[in-house]
């Protein structure tokens, strides 16, 4: 049973424990060992969700703060919970290795407001 909302500030660090996780779980994969991996991807994909979800609920006056392309972040968790069909695993490695050490400086940055 929900038992509080979380804050902005909490939610941010849901954000950083899922970014922490994601890249815990493929600190030491190559995209190929990733593809063979479908606990690996399956924990990423529901980290990235997180991700999504969090960022959506974060007070919009904080994350104006960061020029950062929010909207991204909610468009890939949605992808991933309403296209699931569509998605490319390739895309997610990719996100992975290029777009998430980016993210976590830039919600480092949010934390720090």
């Amino acid at each position: 049973m929900k038992t509080s909302t979380p804050s902005s500030k909490e939610r941010i660090e849901h954000i950083l424990l899922a970014i922490n996780k994601i890249q815990q779980y493929t600190a030491d994969h190559t995209l190929q060992t990733f593809l063979n991996d479908p606990k690996t991807v399956e924990a990423c994909l529901f980290n990235y969700t997180i991700i999504g979800e969090a960022s959506l609920l974060i007070d919009k006056s904080l994350l104006e703060k960061i020029d950062y392309p929010w909207y991204k972040v909610k468009a890939f968790r949605n992808f991933i919970l309403h296209e699931y069909h569509a998605i490319k695993m390739d895309v997610i490695w990719d996100t992975t290795v290029m777009i998430i050490p980016e993210l976590k400086l830039v919600i480092l940055a949010l934390k720090s407001l």
